[in-house]
């Protein structure tokens, strides 16, 4: 009898034990469901899509030059780039979506990081910018005093046909990978410059030649041949790897 009694002793002992396990990792699941953060880059289909949810935050973190010519509707401008950023967004809800975008989604991804960091829970990043989306033909809010200025794709066409090999930049003045490849790139050309041309376009100035030409995001390099497209690249790129794909 007492040996009864001291197994159902810790039969009862186990099944408390079981049961307080199963509770405690119910309120660390809760818990952690609770404490999600979600920052992440999204199309701007979906970045679209999202604009009409309820008190929805949207954010350009282009330069104000960048922003009063055009922009998203509802946008506000709040330079990534400021000494301010953070005490600007400091005043948004920081748990309310934040909708993010800049010309071609560098600096907003730096932006939805920095939010991050500061305690905002539902942050999304629009993958390929203002550029994806004037590309996409997504409706824009215009200022009226945007110029149609710059080179088009016709002007491009004669100025890399001048030439029997020209090097193609397309970069922005806040674009940080362009500003580290330009002294790689000039000094590539320089070593070359008895057959080579090196031409720069800057894309805040040429946006119809860039959107003509479906580049949604920067640096982009290309190589024309007596007037031909023989090679192209997005992104950064290092000098031996540039000599190594051009063969040049």
């Amino acid at each position: 009898m007492k040996k009864k009694i001291v197994f159902l002793s810790f039969a009862f002992l186990n099944l408390l034990l079981i049961v307080s396990c199963s509770n405690n990792k119910t309120t660390e699941t809760v818990s952690e469901k609770a404490g999600v953060v979600i920052s992440k880059s999204i199309g701007i289909d979906e970045f679209e899509k999202l604009l009409s949810a309820e008190a929805v935050q949207l954010i350009d973190v282009r330069t104000p030059e960048e922003f009063e010519p055009a922009h998203i509707k509802n946008a506000t401008n709040i330079n990534i780039n400021d000494d301010g950023f953070e005490t600007q967004v400091s005043s948004l809800n920081k748990n309310a979506p934040v909708l993010v975008y800049c010309l071609s989604g560098g600096r907003s991804a730096g932006a939805a990081q920095k939010l991050e960091e500061m305690g905002f829970t539902k942050i999304y990043n629009m993958e390929g910018g203002i550029m994806a989306w004037d590309a996409a033909n997504k409706t824009l809010e215009k200022s009226g005093t945007e110029t149609t200025t710059g080179m088009t794709k016709a002007d491009l066409d004669k100025l890399v046909q001048s030439k029997a090999m020209v090097l193609v930049d397309y970069n922005a003045k806040w674009c940080v990978p362009c500003k580290k490849m330009a002294p790689m790139l000039d000094k590539f050309v320089d070593a070359r410059k008895e057959k080579l041309t090196l031409l720069k376009i800057d894309a805040d100035e040429n946006k119809e030649l860039l959107k003509e030409k479906g580049i949604s995001g920067i640096p982009v390099l290309e190589l024309y041949k007596n007037g031909k497209l023989v090679w192209a690249h997005n992104g950064s790129i290092e000098e031996n790897e540039l000599v190594k794909e051009t063969g040049i």
